[in-house]
């Protein structure tokens, strides 16, 4: 994973995890914790059912990354469509990092939800419902399935490792790295509404997006000119 910084992965997922993802995913995680985890239920329980909900996210994410870095070992197969790929993703990564800012609305117009959907709109309501453990797991997985940009920007990210592996531990790891913010949603609400804070943190997302892209383009070039 030459071409892939696993700092730079974790640095934007967790960043942006505090800042968007909270934004796009935190009614979710409200939503079932106030009406799936019971009261009576103790501390051990409590934390085990997010740990399951998170764990279908990272689940979900991860096979996306599998099947998207066969889709990158499918078309890497030059040292030219190597360098187009990562200038794409490059490209992509600035359009992401200055919508962040506010500069365009690339997030808002790729982000087309499939909530609307009949099967995830019954898929949802049952598993919103029930109470039982595994239903936490699934819910989560049906979440990671909802389009994201910063999904779209990872998913991109995997392809252009090339590789099956590779790509499902880009999109593991960043799974794994939104777990603090949307785990502790629960916990610092009052926190996460304040708007200077996730103001914040989307700014230092799209910061960290913006270099890590015009690092991306520079490898591209490099693989396209030399």
């Amino acid at each position: 994973m030459e071409n892939i910084s696993l700092l730079s992965i974790i640095t934007i997922a967790v960043l942006g995890s505090f800042g968007h993802c909270v934004g796009m995913c935190g009614g979710i995680v409200i939503a079932y914790s106030s009406t799936k985890v019971q009261s009576g239920w103790s501390k051990s329980k409590q934390t085990f059912s997010h740990i399951l909900y998170s764990f279908g996210r990272v689940v979900t994410y991860t096979i996306l990354g599998a099947v998207f870095g066969f889709l990158g070992s499918v078309v890497t197969f030059s040292r030219t469509t190597n360098g187009s790929l990562l200038l794409f993703t490059g490209i992509l990564m600035l359009f992401v990092g200055l919508s962040l800012l506010g500069k365009l609305k690339f997030l808002t117009f790729i982000e087309h939800t499939v909530a609307k959907q009949a099967w995830y709109q019954r898929s949802f309501k049952i598993l919103i419902t029930s109470n039982s453990l595994n239903s936490f797991f699934l819910l989560g997985m049906l979440n990671g399935l909802l389009p994201c940009g910063f999904v779209y920007f990872f998913a991109i990210t995997a392809a252009s490792t090339g590789n099956v592996y590779l790509g499902a531990l880009v999109m593991f790891i960043f799974g794994v790295s939104t777990i603090p913010a949307l785990f502790s949603l629960g916990f610092f609400v009052g926190l996460f509404k304040q708007s200077d804070f996730r103001s914040l943190m989307v700014k230092l997302a799209a910061i960290a997006v913006l270099f890590y892209g015009f690092y991306i383009i520079y490898l591209g070039s490099r693989l396209l000119l030399n």
